[in-house]
């Protein structure tokens, strides 16, 4: 089944030249079926970029999904074009009295900065809030992992000596966790990051669970215990060339960086980086939005504020 986007969405060539099925809003409205609602609240400057990376997961499954991009209104985008961002995105003002079967909160290049200092922490305060009673399950990823653990959990982000950046194995510690249906023991994804969580904070909390956990990397996959959050704090999304991408822009500024470890081969830059998560990310988006999404979600949106609010202590799912 497709993921129905606007027509003219720039990742629609992307993503129909990789025969991912997509769909058409004309086209969707003649179907009689009840699609999910996604909401991506996508907080990366390159947004058309971030855009076509979580289509391409999200539109490879066998489910028909209506997706809605959302922005934050606090934060100027240098980056992405205002006629881009005003046709197809919306505010969270303008969303807020609507329910979504599942919402993605994207990563953003704000790490350095105090969670209380980025321009748009209030906005994003009332989304996370918002999503806990009007969204079934939310994915957060990298820096809104980070953020969400910490405003809903008090656990803090630490600096890292060095940047993580990479692409590095992880260990799944709960194979019957039905997001690893279909994994292997161990996968690799990629990371790219100057802060991190420390797994032993997110043991100490008994509403949560580590799942997945990499000796260079650190923690990288946690959720609360009724399924309702999942943090990543890494990247299965990035594309096979968004590191290399960084490490030139990076050299650019004169930053001096160290190449992305365990990317290249034989660890030289000069050459053509390998792409070695495409079937774990697949299998992880496919996942969360069938076991965790589809087979969980109420038939009728309006039902999630209600189910959401009696959610807490629920025992987990194997």
């Amino acid at each position: 089944m497709p993921i129905k986007i606007p027509a003219d969405l720039p990742a629609r060539t992307a993503l129909e030249s990789e025969n991912i099925f997509v769909m058409t809003e004309d086209r969707a409205a003649r179907q009689d079926i009840r699609p999910l609602e996604i909401a991506i609240v996508n907080l990366m400057p390159t947004k058309i970029a971030t855009e076509t990376q979580l289509l391409r997961l999200l539109g490879n499954t066998p489910l028909q999904i209506n997706v809605t991009l959302l922005r934050t209104a606090a934060h100027v985008s240098k980056n992405t074009p205002a006629l881009h961002l005003e046709r197809f995105y919306k505010t969270f003002a303008e969303m807020r009295h609507c329910a979504f079967d599942g919402m993605i909160v994207t990563g953003a290049p704000v790490e350095h900065l105090p969670f209380e200092d980025v321009d748009y922490w209030h906005e994003l305060l009332e989304i996370m809030t918002y999503a806990q009673e009007h969204v079934h399950s939310t994915l957060y990823i990298c820096w809104a992992a980070q953020a969400a653990l910490y405003h809903f959990y008090g656990i803090p982000k630490y600096p890292l000596p060095a940047k993580i950046s990479g692409v590095f194995d992880h260990d799944v510690l709960h194979p019957g966790c039905h997001l690893f249906r279909g994994f292997d023991d161990t996968f690799t994804a990629p990371h790219s990051r100057h802060t991190g969580v420390r797994t032993e904070d997110v043991l100490n909390e008994p509403r949560l669970r580590v799942l997945a956990e990499s000796r260079e990397a650190g923690l990288t996959l946690a959720e609360s215990r009724d399924h309702s959050q999942v943090f990543m704090t890494g990247h299965l999304e990035y594309d096979r060339g968004t590191l290399d991408a960084e490490f030139r822009r990076d050299q650019g500024k004169g930053l001096n960086p160290i190449p992305p470890r365990h990317y290249y081969p034989a660890e030289n830059p000069d050459l053509a980086p390998r792409m070695n998560w495409r079937a774990h990310a697949h299998l992880f988006y496919s996942n969360w939005l069938n076991y965790y999404v589809y087979q969980e979600t109420p038939f009728s949106l309006a039902a999630i504020t209600g189910n959401r609010q009696q959610s807490s202590g629920v025992a987990i799912k194997e």
